[in-house]
């Protein structure tokens, strides 16, 4: 067993670790490969970067940094493979499809644990969050042979009809919280469309991101369908969003970076799909289930690390019960499992940076300069279980609207409260922020919810519940929140054109000009 298998605390910390170095091996040795036209390969200029956890924040391997020249290579291969892979039938698509999906499923452990050492994140969500990548993977599998259906829309003397096509190579740029789920969100109903992809995953975790590829081609996708090329957004993430090869770029990541994306994209007249931020409002009534909804904030929020675009970060709670509320919060905040993120125990790892565990931090100070009461938490803990980038689980309680800490996305464990009188207060503080990703109500009266659901600006709204995905259903936000929807039937609007085709049925009156 390894050095740090043998200072572990637990036996399952112990075996998970020792699991770990079994699966590393061979990126400590080898490195984190771009995968290009179905082969690992290197950068063109031989660039590499140091890729660290933030468990230590000690570099443990080595991954490649693209250029635009890899960026071009993989585009070129993008588009040749289109050729063939647009053309396939969709229930070929599928069987590929589900068989990627069988070697997730296959790999979960393996996948698991490389994404908590890569990101922090604790190994009891990234199991299920690998399980998830599988069943998007199916999802869209089992919607590829319809993907091209249209409509059927007869006039008196012509019938229309419309099909869907492949728009072509499309560009996926994902986020490092989750990767490998938010990855294979993006690419698996680009494939069940028809498209081909270049990806580029966050820097700051890759590792996933191979062993994605990798798994794809092992499972019988065929060369240059998915050509993954890591790197930095200013390098290959730029190099990607202008080149003219590629049709579409599909984002999840900060709303400042979206904004540059649909810059670089412009001359080519990209087509773009953001999930961006989000400072996501609880609105919570008197009459609702107060424990219920307790349960809900505390998981929205502390569960992944708070590093979430759907969290629960401002609670805004009926005058009435405010108090009582947060107290209810706070006696669950105290109880939060901070961990290695490889102990099944633990609840909350480290952040994934350290430039990010500064920002999340920097907001303890604003608070305090706010005069916000920092009921719970803001500040890092006494003693972490690694050298990492670890804070408490932290709450906020009796902020207004305009502060800092009810404005901005913070993107951690960090919960506000605020208090309102009425339904148009509890709007007016939702509403008064630049995001619009999801929102969540709780309250016992169905007229008073479908009123609020329908005031919300927001793309999501759960009455009663936390974030529950459903796939068939729309996922995405307005505002600073994004640009169109995931899910269903919504991600081939956007991975496809339709197409109206018109026939003549008989010898309709023609203009004569001319004569």
């Amino acid at each position: 067993m390894n050095e740090q298998a043998a200072k572990a605390t637990t036996p399952e910390l112990a075996s998970n670790i020792a699991a770990l170095e079994t699966h590393l091996a061979r990126f400590r040795r080898d490195g984190v490969k771009h995968f290009i036209a179905g082969e690992s390969c290197s950068s063109s200029d031989g660039g590499t970067f140091d890729v660290a956890s933030p468990i230590d924040n000690l570099p443990f391997c080595k991954a490649e940094r693209g250029t635009a020249d890899d960026i071009a290579r993989a585009a070129v291969s993008a588009k040749q493979a289109f050729k063939s892979w647009r053309q396939m039938e969709g229930a070929a698509r599928q069987e590929i499809l589900h068989a990627i999906a069988d070697k997730i499923i296959e790999h979960a452990d393996e996948i698991a644990l490389l994404e908590s050492y890569d990101t922090g994140q604790p190994f009891r969500f990234m199991r299920k969050a690998a399980e998830r990548g599988a069943a998007n993977f199916r999802f869209f599998a089992d919607r590829a042979p319809q993907a091209g259906d249209g409509l059927a829309l007869p006039a008196s003397e012509h019938m229309n009809y419309t099909v869907r096509q492949p728009i072509g190579p499309v560009g996926v740029i994902t986020p490092w919280n989750t990767p490998f789920m938010l990855s294979t969100w993006k690419i698996a109903p680009a494939l069940a469309a028809g498209c081909t992809v270049v990806h580029k995953p966050a820097e700051w975790s890759p590792v996933t991101a191979t062993r994605l590829a990798e798994l794809m081609h092992e499972a019988g996708l065929p060369p240059g369908v998915l050509n993954t090329v890591h790197g930095f957004g200013e390098d290959a993430g730029k190099a990607l969003t202008e080149h003219p090869d590629i049709k579409a770029i599909a984002f999840v990541g900060e709303s400042a970076t979206g904004s540059a994306i649909q810059v670089q994209g412009a001359p080519t007249l990209k087509r773009v799909h953001f999930e961006l931020g989000g400072k996501n409002p609880v609105i919570v009534f008197a009459d609702a289930d107060l424990e219920r909804a307790v349960d809900a904030a505390i998981f929205m929020i502390y569960s992944l690390n708070g590093e979430r675009c759907t969290s629960s970060s401002r609670v805004i709670v009926e005058r009435s019960i405010h108090d009582a509320f947060v107290e209810k919060l706070a006696d669950r905040a105290r109880q939060i499992k901070v961990g290695h993120p490889l102990d099944p125990a633990t609840w909350l790892g480290p952040l994934i940076h350290p430039r990010h565990l500064e920002k999340v931090t920097s907001y303890f100070d604003i608070a305090r300069d706010e005069g916000v009461d920092v009921k719970v938490g803001g500040r890092r803990p006494e003693k972490p279980p690694t050298d990492g980038n670890y804070v408490e689980a932290t709450l906020f309680a009796g902020a207004t609207a305009n502060m800092r800490v009810a404005q901005e996305e913070i993107f951690g464990p960090v919960l506000t409260t605020l208090a309102f009188d009425t339904e148009e207060d509890a709007l007016e503080i939702a509403n008064n922020v630049p995001y619009g990703l999801a929102a969540y109500i709780w309250t016992a009266d169905v007229s008073r919810a479908l009123r609020m659901s329908h005031g919300v600006d927001a793309g999501m709204v759960w009455v009663n519940s936390q974030n529950v995905r459903h796939l068939p259903s729309p996922f995405g936000g307005v505002k600073a929140s994004g640009i169109g929807r995931d899910g269903g039937d919504y991600s081939f609007d956007f991975y496809m054109e339709t197409k109206n085709i018109c026939l003549a049925l008989g010898d309709h009156r023609i203009p004569k000009l001319g004569l």
